[in-house]
């Protein structure tokens, strides 16, 4: 086999990888010297020069000319009488130089180099594959299912290369069916073995980003702003926007008309309710935006602790935890406080002496009951001495009943 078949042998996997012909005989010249070092144990005495204009290569051996049956490594050495059949010139201690054709090595040695070529091939397309993708953490990429397993989901792009999708990775809501083409950020790009391994996600904050840049045009410009962006996949997030220039609307900007930009969003990550605030460098703002459409009487701001304790009336506070939570878990990461929330009661609030009956026993509620006393209030507002005139009961009874009241009603 010619040097320039061997190279052409491999013409459809250079095609197929995309490997520039400059970086082929790169990879052969190395191949070569790789193949020299296992046959001769160095490639010390040997030049290989790779034209990439010509397609092909030569190999040079370098011996040193020595006396007549003085020689003691063949490969490395030639007798002075060999010399001169070449060049009559020649003296001994010289260099004597000679091209070696592929085809000298040996059969089993053109295989051996074969699959050196072949490995290395596949390095420099496993080094290249592990730059591009470094290079893309953080970005979208697009891919189609390939493989649904239990604990992830392989895809592939346009070019063939794999991503796993792994299941802590992928919204809880995620259906995904073979053939189906998603979107989600690379995470990471890792080596497993020789072969890079590229990780994806859709449940970081970072794919939400990246979302609403590729849907709102202001945020790919650069005239709105990401402040911060948090979220509980597949259940609520809250970002926090602002805008260089005062006259533009960022909240607005970014949910459009009746929510027309926001909602191609929320549909890819499977419904997941998006909270839109304005960014404001005042932190008592900020978590009173960050809590949402609720009613807060006063927040109390602790800067050194990154606390924040929020009162809200009574009425409001399943509005300000919301479910499970996650509004007041999503506004503490927002903000980067702590948010505690305080119950005031006002004069208006009130509650039914049955809504105790978990914690007094009825045949005492009943009594109360008699003399008209069916509110929480209604019994603390009186001391104990007028009610030891109202109701039959013991005073013991009636505190028991007074502290009960404070612990679950006042706080």
């Amino acid at each position: 086999m010619d040097n320039i078949a061997l190279i052409e042998s491999f013409g459809d996997f250079k095609d197929e990888k995309g490997i520039s012909k400059i970086d082929l005989m790169a990879i052969i010249e190395d191949s070569l010297k790789t193949l020299l070092r296992k046959r001769f144990d160095s490639d010390d005495h040997f030049d290989v020069i790779v034209n990439p204009d010509k397609g092909d290569f030569q190999i040079f051996l370098n011996k040193t000319i020595v006396e007549d049956e003085m020689s003691e490594d063949d490969d490395l050495e030639i007798e002075l009488s060999e010399a001169k059949k070449i060049d009559p010139t020649f003296e001994v201690g010289e260099d004597f130089t000679m091209e070696i054709p592929v085809a000298q090595l040996g059969r089993r040695n053109i295989l051996t180099l074969k699959q050196i070529l072949a490995t290395k091939l596949q390095e420099h397309n496993n080094a290249m594959l592990y730059e591009q993708f470094r290079d893309k953490i953080g970005e979208i990429v697009i891919g189609e299912i390939h493989h649904i397993r239990h604990k992830h989901v392989i895809l592939l792009d346009d070019e063939e290369n794999e991503f796993i999708l792994p299941k802590e990775n992928q919204i809880p809501s995620d259906f995904f069916k073979k053939g189906e083409n998603i979107r989600a950020i690379v995470e990471t790009v890792d080596f497993k073995g020789s072969k890079p391994q590229i990780i994806i996600s859709r449940t970081a904050p970072k794919f939400l980003e990246k979302l609403l840049e590729l849907e709102i045009p202001e945020i790919q410009d650069g005239t709105i702003m990401l402040k911060k962006v948090v979220r509980i996949p597949g259940e609520k997030a809250k970002i926090a926007v602002d805008a260089y220039d005062d006259r533009i609307d960022p909240v607005g900007a970014c949910v459009g008309v009746k929510g027309s930009r926001i909602h191609g969003v929320v549909r890819e990550l499977r419904n997941e309710n998006i909270d839109v605030i304005q960014w404001s460098k005042n932190p008592e703002i900020l978590v009173k935006r960050a809590l949402g459409n609720v009613t807060i009487n006063k927040i109390d701001i602790n800067e050194d602790s990154n606390y924040a304790l929020v009162y809200t009336p009574v009425e409001e506070i399943s509005k300000v935890i919301g479910k499970q939570g996650q509004n007041i878990r999503l506004a503490s990461w927002l903000t980067g406080y702590e948010i505690d929330v305080y119950r005031e009661a006002s004069e208006d609030d009130d509650v039914d002496l049955r809504e105790f009956n978990d914690d007094i026993e009825q045949w005492i509620l009943d009594e109360f009951k008699k003399v008209g006393l069916t509110t929480a209030k209604s019994v603390l507002d009186k001391d104990t001495e007028s009610l030891l005139n109202m109701v039959d009961l013991e005073e013991e009874t009636i505190e028991d009943v007074k502290r009960i009241l404070k612990e679950e009603f006042e706080d």
